[in-house]
């Protein structure tokens, strides 16, 4: 019985993986919004193994492909209002993230308002399901995390490479996605690291798979078209990726923009 739940463990790690691999390419967990613009933007962030990357890279996208994209799409036969429950629940969780966040940055406003936010729709809204905060002009802001907390502390984002089935990254974002293992995620805390009568382990798990399938139904038709029109993906995600950390890092309300491309229309998907 150990052994199974040891396998099951570790297959919805891998899955779990791969979700956030997803999520990365727009840096979100909302819609994708990309737009392309004519420009040499130096992004300054080297990219130490790409002959590698590109390989690993190629991995992913063909996993994402036999699998995850089509899981995406059953997704979407799920009614509405489930999906939409489900997106706030998942969104509602984000902030045991995001509130110490924004504390670590100084942003005690947004900290006191993703508080109340948390507090009334955790209750009032069942376990997050209902945006009751919104209602009560409490409405939702950007999500913040350990990566984005060391690029304000001046980190640099060292080399960026992409891990086989977790996608893109680079050195400070990995460092801040331990600090999410270590202590720094408060559903990681009462689920994974400690044992209690309410959540297992696969509650965590079960989140995260979640939320990734939720965002890839969100964005089908903004990927598809990311491939069809890049004259090089690689180059295309890895820009799209640096610029949209730099983007959250500065809190820029802006859309992302991509490079290498000649012919990107805007796309909108909401």
């Amino acid at each position: 019985m150990n052994l199974m739940k040891k396998i099951l463990t570790l297959l919805m790690t891998l899955i779990l993986s791969q979700t956030l691999m997803l999520k990365v390419l727009a840096g979100s967990d909302e819609d994708l919004k990309i737009k392309n613009k004519k420009t040499e933007q130096n992004i300054g962030v080297k990219d130490c193994f790409e002959t590698v990357n590109r390989g690993i890279f190629a991995f992913n996208q063909g996993l994402d492909k036999i699998f995850f994209k089509p899981i995406a799409k059953g997704y979407r036969y799920l009614p509405k209002p489930i999906r939409s429950g489900t997106g706030n629940a998942l969104s509602n969780l984000s902030n045991v993230v995001t509130i110490p966040n924004n504390i670590l940055q100084g942003q005690m406003k947004d900290a006191g308002i993703n508080t109340l936010r948390f507090t009334i729709n955790s209750i009032l809204g069942i376990a997050g399901i209902f945006d009751v905060a919104s209602y009560y002009g409490l409405n939702k802001l950007d999500k913040e995390d350990y990566g984005q907390t060391l690029g304000t502390w001046g980190v640099k984002e060292g080399c960026y490479f992409v891990l086989p089935v977790l996608g893109p990254t680079t050195v400070r974002d990995s460092l801040g996605s331990m600090i999410n293992f270590s202590g720094g995620d408060a559903w990681y805390n009462v689920t994974i690291s400690n044992d209690t009568r309410y959540f297992e382990n696969s509650d965590y798990y079960y989140s995260r798979l979640t939320s990734g399938i939720d965002f890839r139904a969100k964005n089908i038709e903004a990927f598809n078209s990311l491939e069809k029109n890049s004259l090089d993906l690689y180059a295309s995600v890895r820009s799209l990726y640096l610029q949209d950390r730099n983007r959250k890092i500065k809190n820029l309300d802006e859309t992302t923009e991509t490079m290498n491309d000649d012919d990107w229309e805007e796309i909108d998907t909401q």
